[in-house]
């Protein structure tokens, strides 16, 4: 599926008493440091264009300040823009009055939070049927549908349970079964598994990734680690102060970095882990039947692993069961430097 599901466009938001008069500075340029220092308003996000596509899972990530969950509170309106556009689902949500705004909520999308936002006084299964029971559905309804959800994330047995009985992952794993049973098609989440154990972190985007094979949600979803972004994001935007500074494949992000900040903020990872294979080789169909056949989707580790040391070893690369082009060992050792390095080897430390 390739339609958006939400269109954000010309988007700015500026926090402070006289936001709408700072607009024109915005747009001509005025760092979000010196509007803060003459006018005392802080430029939360300026000129915001994203197309969120249906049935993907947009990750929009950067460092602490720089607008991301700024901007997700948009697609809920828990926060209206200071000037822009925010159309969900074909509807103008800024349009929208209040109870117009408050059927929407209940209906098109559920958010899962950095806190879980759990009630401590209800029961595992209460919670999960929380959306539900808002909107005034059948009781046996609800816990139906609350017991599935909960036996998909792996909580079968804890339904009687309360919250502080559960570990940080259970609870979370009650907050993506809450979202769920909501049964609404975009999904928001908000530093969803920051603050989560690594491991227990880890596990969660696998089940995440594993559930969004089956139910093709449109997903927004909040970070500030990158490593989590490029495992699960179709669509990558990386906003700094504010602004948009690259958006796109991830998988082309990492190989085409943008500009300096963008190559410092991808340096540090591990290409032969992150980096597929269909985004390393050539579309060159080879004739030949003795290559080894390799997945598109594979990481290069494995290919390096398949290799067996051999720098001069090509592949055939194969998806679905059809070649799509060839993967040269070459490429491989290529990818692995950074662009930067690449181009600059006096560099390399």
């Amino acid at each position: 599926m390739t339609d958006s599901f939400i269109s954000i466009r010309n988007l700015y938001k500026i926090f402070g008493p006289n936001s709408s008069a700072m607009i024109s500075r915005a747009k001509s340029g005025m760092h979000k440091a010196d509007m803060l220092k003459e006018f005392g308003h802080v430029l939360g996000l300026r000129n915001i264009n994203i197309e969120i596509k249906k049935g993907e899972i947009t990750v929009i990530m950067g460092l602490s300040g720089s607008g991301k969950s700024t901007l997700i509170r948009h697609l809920n309106r828990l926060i209206d823009p200071t000037s822009g556009e925010v159309i969900v689902n074909g509807t103008d949500i800024l349009k929208l009055d209040r109870l117009q705004l408050l059927q929407l909520r209940r209906t098109q999308m559920s958010m899962v939070f950095q806190k879980f936002a759990l009630l401590p006084h209800e029961t595992v299964l209460t919670n999960a049927g929380m959306p539900c029971s808002v909107r005034g559905d059948d009781r046996r309804v609800i816990d139906k549908s609350a017991r599935e959800w909960l036996h998909r994330v792996g909580l079968s047995g804890a339904e009687a349970l309360y919250p502080h009985q559960l570990s940080g992952g259970m609870q979370q794993r009650v907050g993506l079964a809450r979202a769920l049973t909501s049964n609404s098609e975009l999904m928001l989440m908000d530093e969803a598994y920051s603050a989560l154990d690594p491991l227990i972190r880890s596990s969660m985007q696998d089940l995440l990734l594993e559930l969004q094979e089956d139910l093709q949600k449109t997903i927004v979803f909040i970070t500030h680690d990158l490593d989590e972004a490029l495992k699960i994001a179709d669509h990558l935007v990386i906003l700094k102060d504010g602004e948009i500074v690259q958006q796109g494949e991830p998988q082309h992000i990492l190989l085409n970095p943008a500009d300096p900040y963008i190559e410092d903020f991808v340096s540090d990872i591990n290409r032969a882990r992150v980096l597929r294979v269909r985004s390393v080789m050539t579309e060159t169909i080879s004739g030949s039947t003795d290559l080894e056949l390799l997945d598109g989707d594979e990481n290069l580790e494995a290919a390096i692993l398949r290799s067996k040391g051999e720098a001069g070893k090509t592949f055939a690369v194969h998806t679905a069961g059809q070649q799509v082009g060839t993967l040269k060992m070459t490429d491989v050792l290529k990818a692995l430097v950074p662009a930067a390095r690449r181009s600059n080897p006096s560099n390399a430390e």
